[in-house]
């Protein structure tokens, strides 16, 4: 079967920032009305998976506790932040979680540092305002848009470093790359994995599991052509019927996002014969807002099957039941689910990054999201990502996703700053795409 994956990416990172360039493009019941929303609430650590409890002291190298602190922190800093910026937008520059768990606020001016200082968080003083980064960010792409393709192409992708205040472009290493004279940083950054124990397995699909997909009827597709992707986070869509909310390029026609394909629980032991559990409803995939999603309508069989609880899976089996939503904090820990890897942990390390995606036919697209640093291999793609127990994103882009599995990917890309993933913020899609994501009670 054709593993379509996450999408592969040329990675630079440090703990600073970390971006992407895409190399070749891919071809129930309503939500409990007494659930809390709210991005603070979580699971305590003694109701979190071994697993991902496993995952988070390996690859983060903090206690399961410290791990749903500092993400609780950091949508904290997030809402402040938020609010800091409205009320005074020249002199906000960024918000990130420290190495040490210590939220920061950076700022352009003593008056707003005082200010900051006075509310309880640590501050930095920057040079350029947050909107002037991106003023510059929007304006750099922009001018790279207008660069003849085989120019265009050896730009790899751009960000905004906000803990060092500044634009980031990776290039190519290539005469042409080199050419351009732009600045590029590499730094070391790797993530440790060790294989772990088994547990019990719930059989129902979640988020995180396998899905099959083609643009036909599964008994009449070649094997070649079956694409494998993960299911994202379980949802209901605007007019409260189940879905699922994955990536925009696993969808067949992602090249029009299109509705139609059929989506299927993979057989092992007989692919032609899946059981089919939905179909894509539509997917963007580089439109206007720069996101890469899809839904997925559920039918009968696919919410009878488990699709309609708001839980993801993790290595050998285990779940994470969703008690909220979240957005992308630099510094905020982040697991990742998917088929091929499981649960791999690491930080937020930009919560803004954009690339150009060239399409086959030529065009290409500008694909927004925020990078972190967890591996992602092949088929983990529309895999579900959270911080704490809360949904922060949907697996989009990788620079390991041909790798055999974490282990070798961290050998082979040490060098170059280690694993590291494209998510697209889950709050966007939703917001988007008129979805809520399903969540369930803290108790």
């Amino acid at each position: 079967m054709r593993n379509t994956g996450a999408l592969r990416a040329a990675v630079i990172c440090s703990t600073a920032f970390l971006f992407f360039g895409i190399f070749s493009a891919p071809a129930s019941a309503e939500p409990d009305p007494s659930s809390d929303q709210g991005p603070a609430l979580q699971n305590s650590a003694d109701q979190l998976p071994r697993e991902l409890a496993d995952a988070v002291v390996r690859d983060l190298k903090i206690s399961p506790q410290e791990y749903l602190d500092r993400a609780a922190r950091a949508q904290e800093l997030s809402t402040y932040a938020s609010d800091f910026r409205a009320s005074r937008p020249s002199e906000f520059a960024g918000a990130w979680i420290g190495p040490d768990g210590k939220a920061v606020v950076a700022v352009t001016s003593d008056d707003a540092a005082q200010a900051v200082a006075k509310d309880g968080y640590d501050t930095a003083h920057a040079a350029v305002s947050a909107d002037g980064l991106e003023k510059s960010l929007s304006d750099l792409n922009a001018w790279i848009s207008t660069l003849p393709r085989e120019v265009a192409s050896q730009v790899n992708g751009t960000s905004i470093d906000i803990l060092d205040n500044q634009l980031v472009i990776d290039l190519v290493n290539s005469p042409i790359g080199s050419a351009l004279n732009l600045p590029t940083l590499l730094a070391n950054l790797k993530v440790i994995l060790s294989p772990g124990a088994p547990a019990p397995v719930d059989p129902s699909p979640m988020g995180g599991d396998t899905y099959v997909t083609t643009r036909g009827a599964i008994a009449d597709t070649p094997s070649t052509d079956i694409s494998v992707c993960s299911f994202g986070f379980n949802a209901v869509d605007g007019s409260g019927n189940p879905v699922n909310l994955s990536a925009g390029h696993c969808n067949p026609n992602a090249d029009t996002g299109a509705g139609g394909a059929p989506v299927y629980l993979p057989d092992p032991a007989n692919v032609q014969g899946s059981a089919q559990i939905g179909t894509f409803d539509r997917s963007s995939l580089g439109s206007a807002s720069g996101l890469d999603w899809s839904v997925i309508s559920l039918n009968d069989k696919g919410t009878s099957s488990g699709l309609d609880r708001p839980t993801v899976r993790g290595a050998n089996g285990s779940t994470v039941t969703i008690t909220g939503t979240a957005s992308p904090v630099v510094g905020a820990p982040v697991c990742k689910s998917g088929q091929s890897s499981s649960f791999t942990c690491g930080v937020v390390a930009a919560d803004r990054v954009e690339t150009q995606l060239f399409m086959e036919d030529g065009s290409s697209r500008t694909v927004r999201g925020f990078a972190s640093t967890a591996c992602t291999l092949a088929g983990d793609s529309g895999g579900a990502i959270v911080t704490g127990t809360l949904a922060l994103g949907i697996t989009s882009g990788s620079n390991s996703g041909g790798a055999p599995d974490c282990t070798e990917a961290n050998l082979a890309l040490a060098q170059f700053g280690g694993t590291a993933s494209l998510g697209i913020p889950i709050d966007q899609v939703a917001a988007e795409t008129g979805s809520t994501v399903r969540t369930a009670q803290v108790g």
